[in-house]
């Protein structure tokens, strides 16, 4: 099926464009053309607002009432990614954060399913622990932490298909290890870390890759002491996922990082429970009750448990709380996470060739509709 989306101010994912329409065929863009010079007779779909690259989120726990923890199958994998879907997410990948050694490998088996019938939206699974820092546990189990161990590695780069990330403590892991993992192809980024700098530039040596939400679960900069956040600010080809709530991190600090890195390694992540796309207002992790209130999600002594954030607001809070361009949070919310996946030929733009992966926004950056492969 041939069609034209018409109508809508369109961002390409560099430049905003004006009475220009985009043509998909097969589930791909083939053109974006002045709607003047659109063939003759093809059929023309009439949309207004902006329409936008879809957004991609590399770490998304849960939604629609299911966590990945507690689901692993690929019904619940299904539910998740539809929940983000009404959020203009097209693409993410649910993160299964630390537990036990079997309950990862289902995880990995459901994802394997779940790419092989094409679940829309899924692009892959974020393993975040339990090769993790006790120390900057956050709401993780310690009792399921430790090192890495050549069994992991083999479950790891097991998926013939979709990306793997990986989340680890730099310093509870060997670099050897590192160093397999990055050459197989697994996509690393440091969280949940109380590694010095030095531990930190090792492992960047060995392939690590990226932060996750940076800030959280990791030291703070301090002048003699730079710590994770301060080798990811320091190092310009790395990328850094960023919770912007209004909660995670003072909406300062998130201007001085984006200040010191600039927006190209920035990407938006929401750190999803499966409160998201629901009225639930608590949900159970580990056998803890985790409470929604106000925006937020906490244990009962008030720690943070993910988050109850969409993409949408995402963007809208990089705009409105942060002061940057439309441009840039779009960016932030799509190409960046993108090319970070190695994605960035299919996924982020709004070109001849990329996917029909796109979300249409009204004025107030709330989401009107959302398309995974023309669909």
């Amino acid at each position: 099926m041939t069609y034209a989306l018409t109508g809508a101010r369109i961002f390409d994912g560099d430049h905003m464009l004006d009475d220009r329409a985009v043509v998909v065929t097969g589930g791909r863009i083939a053109a974006v053309l002045s709607e003047k010079n659109l063939p003759a007779g093809i059929e023309r779909r009439k949309i207004e607002g902006l329409l936008a690259p879809g957004f991609i989120d590399v770490q998304v726990n849960g939604g629609g009432g299911v966590l990945f923890n507690n689901v692993r199958t690929i019904d619940g994998l299904r539910t998740i990614a539809t929940a983000h879907r009404k959020y203009g997410t097209v693409g993410l990948l649910p993160t299964f954060i630390t537990d036990t050694r079997e309950r990862m490998t289902e995880a990995v088996e459901a994802m394997r399913a779940a790419l092989a019938a094409r679940v829309p939206g899924v692009l892959g699974i974020h393993v975040e622990g339990p090769f993790i820092n006790p120390e900057r546990k956050g709401v993780h189990n310690p009792a399921y932490m430790r090192p890495i161990e050549q069994e992991d590695i083999a479950i790891l780069t097991s998926l013939p298909e979709g990306r793997i990330l990986l989340t680890l403590a730099p310093e509870k892991n060997s670099p050897e290890d590192i160093s397999k993992l990055a050459e197989a192809g697994v996509l690393l980024c440091a969280g949940h870390t109380a590694g010095s700098y030095t531990d930190i530039m090792e492992a960047y040596s060995r392939g690590l890759r990226g932060f996750t939400h940076l800030f959280n679960a990791m030291p703070p900069l301090v002048g003699r002491d730079p710590g994770p956040v301060g080798a990811a600010l320091d190092t310009k080809n790395t990328w850094c996922g960023l919770i912007v709530d209004g909660h995670h991190v003072d909406d300062a600090s998130l201007r001085v990082a984006i200040a010191a890195k600039g927006t190209d390694r920035m990407m938006l992540v929401t750190d999803a429970m499966s409160v998201t796309g629901t009225d639930l207002e608590s949900f159970d992790l580990h056998g803890r009750t985790i409470y929604r209130k106000d925006g937020r999600l906490t244990t009962e002594d008030g720690t943070l448990a993910g988050s109850d954030l969409d993409m949408a607001s995402a963007v809208r809070n990089t705009v409105h709380r942060l002061g940057l361009s439309l441009p840039d949070a779009l960016r932030m919310a799509s190409l960046i996470p993108s090319t970070f996946l190695r994605l960035d030929h299919e996924l982020g733009r709004i070109a001849a060739g990329y996917r029909a992966s796109l979300v249409l926004l009204d004025k107030n950056l709330e989401v009107r509709q959302t398309w995974i492969d023309g669909e």
